[in-house]
């Protein structure tokens, strides 16, 4: 094993791809763990005597500590120095994931997603940040598309790997499959991975603790999490409970937001959002999480309630999309050598906006393979999206600073992937209610068309063997049964429509970057 890591390692200089690939093993499933428990929240309710609704709190959890710590991600690195914060992070993420996996009820497996959160929350920011480092400038776009690679085609597998292996043996397994990639990262970062000097001194001077910084971030990020998780069930601000969380999540996030602005050593460098490239390019990040996320809840849900596939298919339609993602980021990267990177994140808006407006054209005689084509069509647009934006981001940024900058440009998707999903489960909810309004005035007996479709559906029960009165009563319940049916459809083709639309009245915003110009080629870098 020592030569395998010689190799790797020539002239003290370590190769970048195999940096990219030790640090994106943990990172992954890290990635992996935010959609991977979904479907198996019934299986795991049934077995631990739990509410579905309570077991909500195993994903809730988990996201709210993995959001605090996201962008306290730069500070920790720095006073921890950022191999020796990594590996410790891994070591937790993975320890709670065993003990995720062995958890006998809902209030221990809470506890320890909580746990597995703060251990996996800190494994996006640090190594985007070690491969923009590893990487030259010219090269960086290739390093994105081994990130993007990770963190965006993770959420799209996740929960058709999640059904699988809770299908096909126990809901644990998804806990468990994370303990010998978790291994197998602790060994290669100890000997393959390396601080660079400026934070190596960094480390060592040593930095004050911001404790009200701390906390005030903690709670604004902690309660603004509990609010889009649980605002739809508990039906926003008709809860008391919403309402509460809003005011304190709010006056958690101003206040940490003026308190940072005037500190000498902030626990997050808010200053840095000044440079515009870095603002617009986490404002972009914001939004790509509003849209992957969002749509990506919104085609497997509408397949499975509506279309009737069941989780396995409505998997296998998502699946080439995410075949695509895959093969798309390696060229995606290639381009951003050549072109500049806003006029890629341009046509990655375009393609993805008119794909999701494509699928706003859905009706419920929606075929497979018409889903499979509209669906790939969209993840390709995403291709164009990530890696860009993270060029774009970091084009600017000096190396002292990468820490800060991956924290919250990936705090910025995690938050923008949650208000997305909070956004559509909601706009379903309503929309449907507004087209089942509209659409039932026409059930009446004063409407020529409904009197025929309810004569015709009576005859053809009654064929089958029922008396006049009672064809006639469940002729009307299959006809409103339908109409609801074609609300929820509604529902579905306007959450399309938004999310499209969004994307397009992205790109004006694309022109108000400072260019970015491709680096010609260079030297490689070394860690």
């Amino acid at each position: 094993m020592k030569h395998v890591f010689a190799r790797a390692r020539q002239n003290g200089e370590t190769n970048p791809w195999v940096i990219a690939m030790t640090v994106m093993l943990a990172t992954f499933m890290e990635v992996l763990d935010t959609s991977v428990a979904n479907v198996a929240l019934p299986h795991i309710a049934g077995n631990l005597s739990a509410g579905v609704d309570e077991s909500t709190w195993v994903l809730t959890s988990y996201l709210v500590s993995n959001a605090i710590v996201l962008p306290l991600t730069g500070w920790l690195s720095s006073v921890f120095g950022r191999k020796r914060f990594y590996m410790t992070c891994v070591v937790i993420f993975t320890a709670s994931s065993f003990l995720c996996g062995m958890a006998p009820s809902l209030g221990l497996l809470v506890f320890f997603r909580i746990l597995q959160g703060a251990g996996g929350g800190a494994l996006q920011p640090v190594s985007q940040a070690i491969l923009v480092e590893s990487f030259p400038k010219e090269k960086q776009g290739m390093a994105m598309a081994v990130y993007g690679m990770g963190v965006v085609v993770a959420p799209i597998i996740g929960p058709t790997l999640g059904g699988w292996i809770t299908d096909n043996y126990s809901w644990r397994w998804i806990f468990f499959i994370n303990i010998p990639v978790g291994a197998l990262s602790i060994l290669m970062t100890t000997f393959l991975i390396f601080d660079p000097p400026y934070l190596i001194r960094k480390s060592l001077r040593g930095l004050r603790i911001d404790y009200i910084g701390l906390g005030l971030l903690s709670v604004g990020l902690g309660f603004l999490q509990v609010v889009l998780d649980k605002g739809e069930r508990e039906d926003w601000f008709s809860s008391n409970f919403i309402v509460w969380c809003c005011f304190i999540a709010a006056a958690g996030l101003i206040g940490a937001l003026l308190w940072e602005l005037n500190r000498k050593d902030p626990v997050v460098d808010f200053r840095m959002l000044k440079e515009r490239n870095f603002f617009l390019a986490t404002v972009t990040m914001f939004m790509l999480g509003f849209v992957l996320y969002g749509s990506t809840v919104l085609l497997p849900l509408m397949l499975q309630t509506l279309i009737g596939y069941t989780a396995m298919l409505s998997g296998l339609v998502l699946s080439p999309g995410g075949l695509f993602t895959l093969l798309a980021l390696p060229l995606v990267g290639r381009l951003t050598q050549k072109v500049e990177a806003r006029w890629l994140v341009a046509i990655g808006l375009a393609i993805t906006g008119f794909a999701l407006l494509r699928m706003s054209k859905f009706d419920l005689d929606l075929d497979f393979w018409t889903a499979v084509r509209a669906w790939t069509f969209s993840r390709l647009g995403m291709a164009f999206l990530f890696i860009p934006i993270n060029v774009m981001a970091f084009y600017f940024i000096p190396k002292e600073k990468m820490n800060n900058a991956t924290g919250l440009i990936n705090l910025a998707r995690n938050i923008g992937g949650s208000v997305g999903i909070a956004n559509v489960t909601t706009l379903l909810v309503r929309r449907a209610q507004v087209h089942q309004a509209i659409l039932v005035a026409h059930l009446t007996p004063f409407d020529a068309p409904y009197r025929a479709a309810v004569q015709g559906a009576g005859q053809a029960l009654m064929v089958q063997g029922s008396n006049p009165t009672l064809a006639h009563l469940q002729a009307q319940g299959l006809l409103y049964g339908n109409l609801l049916r074609q609300a929820n459809m509604l529902a579905y083709v306007d959450a399309f429509w938004l999310l499209g639309v969004t994307f397009l009245a992205m790109i004006p915003f694309m022109f108000l970057m400072k260019s970015a110009k491709p680096h010609r080629a260079g030297p490689v870098a070394a860690h």
